[in-house]
């Protein structure tokens, strides 16, 4: 492909070489800490007050930022709303996951959950074809944030999630939901399902604390705050290392995106068989020991009432990793390239065998 080279990159319209260059890294940094006040904030105001609500002010949060950073005339104001479009971009995706997730049988949901991960595999297959055919920043920050104005027509589509409906005490509206889904599967709700009520015990405010309360609860919990930190480390890491090994960029970044498919399809094939400890242990391995050679060559833990907060935050985490993994990643290749390698692989071979310790799955089971 012959390489098309953008007009007005970030780097020199804002100066971002030589002494200026570590705003580079601020930049991806300062998106990241974005997720992660998102995670905490919109992530605990869904459980309050809906996915759905939280879901729609975040998209619409998301394509004002957006436009604003697009247009931006310094760099002061470029991360600050950059920022802002991360904390809404969090919100978003926390909120998208959980209805999905929330909205379909148990049985489903493993399945579900992986799919929905499959279609943020789609968009980083398509980023590079919109990077190449459009030839400025400006112009791939628009294409990529103007969709989320077309997101707010989901609010006559979307319903709430019935889940969260009955742990609020909203029985009524869960039922009428229920019903028009099963209008729409061709199915028939029994009269029987005439009333939903939940006890006072039942409806509690999320916190912290209820993620560490129990001793199986607390070991699963900062296991998954590990797991979603290495996971974050070593994939942004590996895909801003593209940028500095040479080749052709469209078509690295391509290729990153395209070779997750074959592990999602994977996963979607020995979940159900083998169910999660295995394939993420497994998932570990390979990832581990393939950055070592290269040198040389989640939501059935938490009940309803928990389970966007305990998603949030490991999702929080997730986004500390993808803070530091810019300034990791090049400080480290600046020594030795091979270095971050090393750093990713060791990361993904701990993780392994701290998930050797979780064993208790919380599937039919009390923590």
């Amino acid at each position: 492909l012959p390489h098309i080279s953008c007009v007005f990159s970030l780097l020199s319209q804002f100066d971002l070489v030589c002494v200026n260059a570590w705003m580079l890294d601020l930049t991806q940094a300062i998106l990241n800490l974005g997720f992660l006040a998102g995670a905490f904030t919109l992530g605990y105001a869904a459980d309050r007050y809906g996915r759905i609500v939280i879901y729609l002010i975040s998209c619409f949060g998301v394509g004002v930022t957006g436009v604003v950073v697009a247009f931006a005339p310094n760099f002061p104001v470029f991360v600050v709303f950059r920022f802002l479009q991360g904390v809404f971009g969090k919100g978003t995706w926390i909120t998208c996951y959980v209805i999905v997730t929330e909205i379909v049988g148990s049985k489903q949901r493993r399945i579900v959950g992986i799919a929905i991960q499959m279609f943020f595999t789609l968009g980083i297959i398509i980023l590079p074809g919109i990077a190449y055919f459009i030839p400025s920043w400006q112009g791939i920050q628009l294409a990529i944030t103007l969709p989320n104005f077309l997101f707010l027509l989901y609010y006559w589509v979307v319903p709430e999630s019935p889940r969260w409906l009955i742990s609020r005490k909203k029985g009524d509206k869960a039922l009428k939901i229920l019903r028009s889904i099963a209008k729409c599967n061709g199915k028939y709700l029994s009269p029987n399902y005439s009333e939903i009520t939940v006890t006072d015990e039942e409806i509690s405010n999320p916190s912290f604390l209820d993620l560490v309360r129990t001793p199986q609860m607390r070991k699963c919990t900062l296991i998954l705050m590990f797991a979603w930190f290495t996971s974050a480390v070593v994939y942004q890491g590996l895909v801003m290392r593209l940028g500095i090994i040479g080749g052709n960029l469209y078509v690295d970044f391509f290729i990153s995106g395209i070779v997750e498919l074959p592990g999602a399809v994977l996963i979607l094939l020995t979940i159900e068989r083998f169910g999660r400890r295995l394939p993420f242990a497994a998932s570990n391995i390979v990832a581990g020991v393939a950055c070592l050679v290269t040198v040389f060559l989640p939501e059935e833990l938490y009940p309803t009432t928990l389970r966007n907060f305990g998603v949030s935050l490991c999702s929080g985490l997730c986004d500390f990793g993808g803070i530091i993994a810019p300034f990791l990643l090049f400080r480290l290749a600046a020594i030795w390239l091979e270095l971050p390698l090393i750093i990713f692989g060791e990361n993904s071979l701990c993780m392994l065998f701290l998930n050797a310790f979780i064993h208790v799955l919380c599937l039919n089971r009390t923590l």
